[in-house]
């Protein structure tokens, strides 16, 4: 029997990737009988990944979650590593040598494409460019958007994020300076000219992915009115079938009621407009050196082999006029060095968890483990993630009763390596003065925080505070 996670021979493992499904597995490896060493790695100096860069800040309490895993990293046998890139910093047979095993939860960083014509004219964004843009995200904090030469914008797409992006340029002054959304963002939003924003989705209402409380919030903007065509929430017969019967989901039924009770409001006559569109398909973006116009082709629904009710398009056309384009048809995650990739899907071939050498194959690649969307693809919320990670550390702990798992020889512990590497790496104790930094700076306007959006600020914020440490 394996002595590994025993008070001799703990069991050492790496997570890659501080965001919901790296922490939730954290914590089962901590709650675990066995004795473990964990280290978490990100590649930016801040933990918690799309909770951080990706909630919209104007939900707050959905951020609160970073409370659970706080106590998760201030745990003795927990150790945070902010500022180290895999596969630049460290590689994976560094951490062969130091672990017993690895996993991997860095999330879908990129984008699905539409491969439409036109897509790539300037003013087409992917939503994920926008969400990072107005959270702070270092990635894309030098993105412009051009928001006060826009008068209208079509967010293509009806799931959670679609709804963020709407939300937050339909937004009124009053409305964002009260939340954590980046500075220079704020400013821009403040000089915003957007006027009219259209959502377009490629199936009917009763398919949209979007959830009760993000559709109910766009109708109680103080600056918006949504306007629904009722040819747009008219239900075709299929969709009537689907939701009255008994596998129909509540969601979709309670979605429904919300749109047409929307398609039944009249205009109040605020400056902006949210259009929502229901079976329609981008099929063009029209323009010279830039996005003028988005063509769009009506859908019809039909039932596949399996039940499923799919779009089909018909002969019928319409031109929107639009100066902006954000995509938000699906996340994808991306290739990393020394790991198995499944291109089609955007992930890393698993077997509940375990890596496999190709999609579909149970020819496992030991030691090696994937958690949350890079495992699965991008469904489901921040909870999600949780059984997901659950299931991945129990596969690695079966495999550590089996001795399937690495065997670590190296000399010096991966901080010794970096140091030796000149990685300026940031600890829990780093972060936790950067959250108070953060956090005094916005008690002071009356805001949750006012976030630096630059690595290069936060770790000058780092610096000046180990200069003035007491005793110094």
């Amino acid at each position: 029997m394996s002595s590994i996670g025993t008070t001799s021979t703990p069991l050492r493992v790496a997570i890659i990737g501080s965001g919901p499904s790296g922490f939730y597995a954290a914590d089962a490896l901590a709650k675990s009988s066995l004795t473990t060493e964990i280290d978490i790695f990100d590649r930016l100096p801040t933990p918690f990944g799309l909770v951080r860069g990706g909630v919209a800040p104007d939900h707050q309490k959905i951020k609160s979650v970073t409370r659970v895993y706080e106590r998760t990293a201030s745990l003795p046998n927990v150790r945070f590593f902010g500022h180290v890139e895999y596969g630049t910093d460290v590689t994976l047979a560094d951490l062969q040598q130091r672990y017993h095993a690895v996993i991997f939860a860095v999330g879908s960083a990129s984008d699905k494409k539409l491969g439409i014509p036109g897509e790539d004219l300037e003013g087409s964004f992917a939503a994920t460019e926008f969400v990072g843009w107005y959270n702070g995200h270092p990635d894309y904090r030098n993105h412009d958007f051009h928001l006060d030469d826009a008068e209208a914008v079509a967010v293509v797409g009806v799931g959670n994020v679609a709804m963020d992006v709407t939300r937050i340029l339909a937004r009124s002054q009053e409305e964002l300076k009260v939340t954590d959304i980046a500075d220079y963002a704020l400013e821009a939003l403040a000089k915003s000219n957007v006027k009219r924003i259209y959502i377009l989705g490629r199936r009917g209402p009763a398919q949209a992915a979007f959830t009760n409380p993000e559709i109910k919030e766009l109708g109680e903007m103080q600056e918006a009115d949504i306007i629904v065509p009722a040819a747009d929430v008219k239900l075709d017969s299929l969709s009537k079938a689907m939701l009255t019967s008994d596998e129909a989901d509540k969601k979709d039924v309670r979605n429904v009621e919300i749109l047409q009770e929307y398609a039944e409001r009249a205009p109040e006559g605020k400056p902006k407009q949210i259009i929502m569109r229901f079976l329609v398909s981008p099929v063009e973006v029209i323009g010279e050196d830039k996005v003028e116009a988005i063509k769009i082709v009506k859908n019809e629904l039909y039932a596949d082999d399996n039940g499923n009710l799919r779009p089909q398009p018909t002969e019928e056309y319409e031109t929107i006029p639009v100066d902006l384009i954000f995509r938000s048809v699906g996340y994808r995650g991306i290739r990393l060095s020394d790991i198995p990739f499944y291109d089609r899907w955007g992930t890393i071939p698993n077997e509940l968890g375990r890596v496999v050498k190709e999609q579909g194959s149970d020819d496992v690649v030991p030691g090696v483990y994937v958690a949350g969307w890079i495992k699965r693809g991008p469904s489901g919320i921040i909870g999600t993630n949780r059984p997901d990670s659950v299931e991945t550390v129990n596969s690695l702990l079966e495999d550590v009763a089996k001795d399937k798992v690495w065997s670590p020889h190296a000399d010096t512990d991966i901080e010794g390596l970096l140091q030796d590497r000149g990685v300026r790496y940031v600890t829990w104790a780093d972060w936790q003065h950067l959250d108070e930094v953060e956090q005094s700076l916005g008690k002071e306007v009356g805001r949750p925080r006012r976030k630096f959006t630059t690595i290069d600020d936060m770790l000058k914020a780092l610096d000046s505070a180990s200069q003035h440490a007491p005793g110094d």
